[in-house]
């Protein structure tokens, strides 16, 4: 099973530092969310360096938020990646394997 099959994404990004809400589609399934993505995890996944990943709780809304700094070669009014609001990075993540 792939985290989308349980969860949606969504992202944002503030100069250098992008952030992603995983957000459970049913609360019966936030328990396997909070095993299975840990900040370590999500760094893996995403490639970023681990101390960069901060992961935050939000049980009532059934969600994660990871906070990714450095993670947008110095921001959209600087970089040149296809991907400079790192908007692809939520459905990346959505890959992972359960």
């Amino acid at each position: 099973m792939k985290l989308r099959d349980i969860a949606h994404a969504r992202t944002g990004d503030k100069g250098d530092t992008t952030n992603i809400a995983v957000i459970a589609y049913r609360p019966d399934d936030w328990p396997l969310l909070q095993q299975a993505l840990t900040a370590a995890s999500v760094a893996e996944h995403l490639g970023t360096a681990p101390g960069h990943v901060s992961r935050y709780e939000l049980p009532g809304l059934h969600a994660l938020n990871f906070v990714i700094r450095q993670a947008l070669a110095g921001g959209v009014t600087r970089s040149l990646a296809l991907d400079a609001h790192g908007k692809c990075r939520g459905a990346t993540l959505l890959d992972v394997t359960l």
